[in-house]
């Protein structure tokens, strides 16, 4: 039997098998957090912290409250109701709870504040009051203008009716509203108030007063004019 010897290059040639790469499982997770990362930063938007601040709830403003509402809404809602003081004072005598159901406003349970008007001599200005001598009132009644610069009380938030407290976020915003509406009456009637020359004049006066008692008035004013 003979041998018979190939040439090399008449042998059949056979293509090499593609080599197969296996990816660890460390691997895959690793590049499956990397897509997702990827995916999360696209999705993503970004805000500075000055963006975040102007965009929240803005705090309440009260004395841009005061301004807006006290020339606009308070004073004449205080001028229209207001009733003659000398009228008011022997109904609060009488039955202070029909004389507040029919003249009066009140923040709920608190005590009625009453819009009012009337016309009297002033006193002598002691500490920040103005005692005025009204005529026609029941004996023993004091009358007192609060004349600052100290001005107390929330007797024109509560006078006029249409300031309620759940129109605010707490007690807080809604006593600063009161606070407010007296900063801005002090403003417009009480620094121009030359206090060293009232005593002895004819003074006419429009404003509110908190009932507490039947035989003491202390008015916040809106209006107060002074004549020799």
């Amino acid at each position: 039997m003979s041998v018979q010897n190939r040439d090399p290059e008449l042998a059949p040639v056979t293509s090499p098998r593609p080599r197969r790469f296996a990816l660890s499982p460390a691997l895959l997770v690793g590049v499956s957090l990397l897509v997702l990362v990827a995916v999360m930063a696209l999705s993503t938007t970004y805000r500075s912290t000055s963006s975040t601040i102007e965009t929240g709830p803005k705090k309440f403003d009260a004395q841009s409250y005061g301004k807006k509402t006290y020339a606009s809404k308070v004073v004449p809602a205080i001028e229209e109701r207001a009733v003659e003081l000398s009228v008011l004072a022997p109904l609060l005598q009488d039955d202070p709870q029909a004389a507040g159901a029919k003249y009066g406003r009140r923040a709920g349970t608190s005590p009625y504040a009453f819009p009012v008007k009337g016309q009297g001599i002033a006193g002598k200005p002691v500490s920040n009051l103005l005692p005025v001598k009204v005529e026609g009132l029941p004996e023993g009644t004091t009358v007192n203008i609060q004349i600052g610069p100290a001005v107390n009380g929330t007797s024109l938030r509560d006078a006029v009716g249409f300031i309620k407290f759940g129109q605010f976020t707490n007690q807080v915003e809604f006593a600063d509203v009161a606070t407010a509406l007296n900063r801005e009456m002090r403003a417009a009637v009480l620094d121009p108030l030359d206090r060293t020359t009232l005593a002895g004049k004819s003074i006419a006066f429009t404003g509110a007063f908190t009932f507490l008692t039947p035989t003491l008035f202390t008015i916040t004013p809106v209006q107060l004019e002074v004549s020799p």
